[in-house]
């Protein structure tokens, strides 16, 4: 695993590996890295992925804003964040368009009683070039568990034709693409 910085996170970008059930798109590459920050409004966390390659052959939302559901179902580049020790833990869903969604869990799969998007959520920016799109996303600290222990970056990449392809630091399962599974929520926090 890459280095960290003192408080265990990522210290340089993190490779994403596609689903071994699956094919990406060729000679795609997704990377990601995740650097604690300072601002106006407090510290938090800002989230650079990085994809690599034929830009064109992809799916991309049209721009948009706000809280919206359902992004998972396109190109979505997403973290899993562990609250403690225990089941709990947050996920985040960060759409090229800038839209988000944020969610919390109690337990694998099963949200938070009353779970609603925050007031502010995520802020979003993306680059694109004909080889690359860069998607940065700042995560305010009140958006983030109150003891963050480990988290799983990953993504959905989708293509024009339909395709859908699922990409994580570790896959649990060799059967199907799993991202609420902590197990493959493999970068701890020191």
């Amino acid at each position: 695993m890459s280095s960290a910085s003192s408080d265990g996170l990522p210290a340089a970008p993190l490779p994403l590996l596609v689903h071994p059930s699956e094919r990406g798109p060729a000679g795609m590459s997704v990377s990601v890295s995740l650097a604690p920050v300072g601002s106006d409004d407090g510290p938090g966390w800002l989230l650079r992925y990085r994809l690599e390659g034929d830009i064109g052959a992809l799916a991309l939302p049209s721009p948009a804003a706000g809280a919206a559901d359902g992004l998972w179902r396109h190109t979505c580049l997403e973290a899993f964040v562990q609250d403690g020790d225990g089941p709990g833990y947050h996920e985040f869903n960060l759409s090229p368009s800038g839209q988000w969604a944020v969610y919390r869990f109690d337990a694998e799969r099963q949200r938070l009683p009353g779970d609603a998007p925050p007031a502010v959520g995520p802020t979003i920016t993306t680059e694109r070039a004909h080889r690359s799109l860069v998607l940065q996303a700042w995560l305010p600290g009140t958006l983030l568990p109150a003891r963050p222990t480990a988290i799983g970056l990953t993504a959905v990449i989708e293509t024009v034709d339909g395709e859908l392809s699922h990409w994580a630091l570790q896959h649990p399962s060799a059967d199907r693409p799993d991202f609420h599974h902590s197990a493959g929520w493999t970068h701890r926090l020191a």
